[in-house]
């Protein structure tokens, strides 16, 4: 059933599947106004989705002519349908004002309160306190009754499983939850009450999954994250206050943005095409002359927005791992083409030198141990070796020795990239580089390789010592946690073990 899950959503971006788990929502929730499981008519469902729907295309487009920036069409969509679940469907034409202020001020905020082009605050939250503020009207987030707790629940593990972010969403629910069965307990409440308003009827799940995971907005690191979601958390307890001020849930999420943004700054950056060069069969490095300077890790990632003309379905947005070094004056990332292409990797393709492409929001706890004397084991499938291409790169330029064996798995030799950094790295640095290929025909005379797959057995005769070392894998997400599971049971410290969301196949 897993394996099914995580098929379907190996095919489609992280923008789409929310855009689509939320009209699912929202269309749930429009079945239950018919038969009178909400307290919201049918029509006036529809007029409020309608009317922020348009208004929120509509101010986007004004916008995004002005900053001569492309428009995401799906992130548009996606904010238009949060404010339609949690702004007041009720009596709708009598309640314009808030309607057409909360979408017009939630796709302005994108554009104006933005620092190096990348905006701080989630918008449809930002959108809904702004226009309270000014109208003293308040969102209901009517997203958050009894029957619509299901699908929420559903549509919200589906989005996290996709974006990985589990450590984010618990510690949000665990903190929150923790808060409220402390103050019912001190207190002498109805604990079962209490937690049932919590849970049920209110947008908890709703900020958890959905509002709490805009990748925009969130810490790019693990521990960072798990903060975040803990600030959140407290701040979202009914019962906190600051000098008597209590916070709404989009205040308690605005808030944590403004942490979000100052421990963790985020930005765009316009990247220049310098060369496109093929590197292995179907596999190219894209070399990017960037327009300012930027500082990240070896094995972090990116997300890159090409606007392109007939989107298909996975939008126009890509996660990629940065395969350079931070030694390196340009920025490069390697992308494998299979048949039948989507639209964003034939424009990618396509891209000729001197265009450009976005860059931004950096993130990625996939780097290497701070501790330079411990001993690692990599573990590359395909195109998955770029964050280890930039790690064993940015060592070769920093003349740094560390005790690295390195599996890289290929169907056949045509498919391996970036030999030439590797084999450097053996001569001047001592990286055991171990090839795995499934298909021996066409490697030349005097290449060492191992046979594929990559098996429990090879790392023990090749790494006696494996239970002091810490394992990385990169590769396919189903390739990623079959070696998980098989390195635990190898007996491996699951602390030992450091797997990459590897972006490239989001």
């Amino acid at each position: 059933m897993l394996k099914a899950i995580d098929n379907f959503l190996n095919k489609i971006t992280m923008y789409r599947l929310t855009l689509y788990c939320l009209l699912a929502i929202w269309f749930f929730g429009f079945i239950l106004s018919l038969f009178s499981k909400l307290t919201y008519k049918p029509i006036d469902l529809i007029i409020t989705f309608a009317l922020i729907f348009l208004v929120s295309v509509a101010v986007n487009a004004i916008f995004s002519a002005a900053f001569k920036v492309p428009s995401n069409t799906d992130s548009v969509y996606i904010t238009s349908i949060i404010l339609a679940l949690i702004v007041s469907p009720a009596n709708p034409l009598n309640n314009l004002d808030v309607i057409f202020l909360s979408g017009a001020l939630a796709i302005a905020s994108k554009y104006i309160l933005a620092i190096n082009k990348k905006h701080i605050f989630n918008p449809a939250a930002f959108g809904v306190a702004l226009s309270a503020f000014i109208l003293q009207k308040y969102a209901v987030w009517w997203i958050g009754t009894l029957y619509m707790a299901p699908i929420v629940l559903v549509a919200g593990l589906l989005m996290v499983r996709k974006i990985q972010r589990f450590d984010l969403v618990f510690s949000f629910l665990l903190t929150s939850l923790t808060f409220i069965v402390g103050h019912s307990l001190l207190y002498s409440q109805d604990l079962v009450l209490i937690v049932r308003q919590l849970v049920i009827d209110s947008p908890w799940m709703f900020m958890a999954f959905v509002m709490l995971t805009e990748p925009a907005t969130t810490p790019s690191t693990r521990n960072t994250r798990i903060v975040y979601g803990m600030l959140v958390g407290v701040l979202f307890t009914p019962f906190i206050n600051i000098i008597g001020f209590y916070f709404t849930p989009e205040l308690a999420l605005l808030t944590s943005n403004i942490f979000s943004y100052l421990i963790n700054p985020k930005e765009k950056l316009v990247l220049l095409l310098k060369e496109k060069k093929l590197i292995a069969h179907n596999v190219y490095n894209f070399i990017f002359s960037k327009n300012k300077e930027m500082k990240f890790q070896p094995g972090q990632y990116m997300e890159w927005t090409l606007g392109h003309e007939k989107k298909d379905n996975r939008g126009m947005r890509r996660y990629f791992t940065i395969a350079s070094s931070p030694t390196e004056k340009d920025i490069i990332i390697g992308v494998k083409f299979y048949d039948k292409p989507s639209s964003y990797k034939k424009a990618l393709d396509s891209l000729i030198e001197g265009k450009t492409i976005i860059a931004s929001q950096l993130a990625g706890d996939f780097t290497l141990s701070r501790d330079k004397k411990k001993k690692l084991v990599f573990l590359a499938g395909g195109i998955g070796v770029t964050p280890f291409r930039s790690m064993i790169k940015y060592l070769l330029d920093k003349k740094e020795k560390r005790d690295i064996i390195m599996y890289y798995a290929n169907k056949s030799f045509s498919d391996i990239a970036y030999e030439d950094i590797f084999s450097k790295a053996q001569e001047e640095l001592g990286i055991k580089i171990i090839h795995v290929l499934d298909d021996s025909n066409g490697v030349p005379n005097g290449f060492s390789f191992e046979k594929g797959p990559i098996t429990m057995d090879m790392i023990k005769n090749e790494v006696p010592d494996y239970k002091d070392r810490i394992f990385y894998v990169s590769g396919p997400k189903l390739m990623v946690d079959s070696f998980k599971k098989e390195l635990s049971d190898l007996g491996i410290s699951r602390l030992h073990i450091k797997t990459d969301f590897f972006p490239g196949f989001a």
